[in-house]
């Protein structure tokens, strides 16, 4: 499985507009820009982010993005879902029914009312990835990462980078 570098985008620029105060918001060529990244693409990502309520748009001379809701309601699991989509990591295409041996017209049990074994594991695993990824908010990390481990220099830094960049 691969997560697409959306999520990582998306999880990244998402972590810069947790502190944003109310009624303020970023635009996406200033995240880009600070991030080193492709704003086209970028600009796709908050699409989909914006469509699935995670953020919202903020109109006007100085508009861009904020937060639709709070950072602690705001799971890794939601943007996985808000970038990636909603259907499942394994898509079973119950090949076992395509066995040479078997009267494909007469198929055994075993092969139509139990479920797959191979499908059952692979969605076990994928629900205890959504639920550990459903643990970890954006202010989870936002504490974590930003107040536990970036030097006061380099908040202070960002904070005055952005703050500037909106002017």
């Amino acid at each position: 499985m691969k997560f697409s570098v959306g999520v990582e985008y998306a999880l990244h620029c998402l972590l810069y507009m947790v502190n944003l105060e109310e009624g303020k918001s970023v635009g996406i060529r200033d995240l880009a820009t600070f991030q080193g990244i492709s704003e086209t693409y970028l600009s796709k990502v908050y699409a989909k982010l914006s469509k699935s309520g995670i953020i919202k748009s903020i109109p006007g001379v100085k508009g861009g993005y904020a937060l639709a809701r709070s950072a602690e309601d705001i799971t890794f699991w939601d943007v996985v879902e808000a970038i990636e989509g909603s259907e499942s990591f394994f898509q079973c295409a119950e090949i076992r029914q395509n066995n040479i041996l078997l009267d494909k017209d007469n198929l055994p049990d075993t092969h139509t009312k139990c479920p797959c074994l191979i499908k059952v594991v692979m969605l076990e695993a994928e629900n205890e990835m959504k639920k550990y990824l459903s643990k970890r908010t954006l202010a989870w990390l936002y504490d974590d990462v930003y107040n536990k481990k970036l030097p006061k220099e380099v908040k202070e830094s960002t904070i005055e980078w952005f703050n500037n960049s909106r002017k």
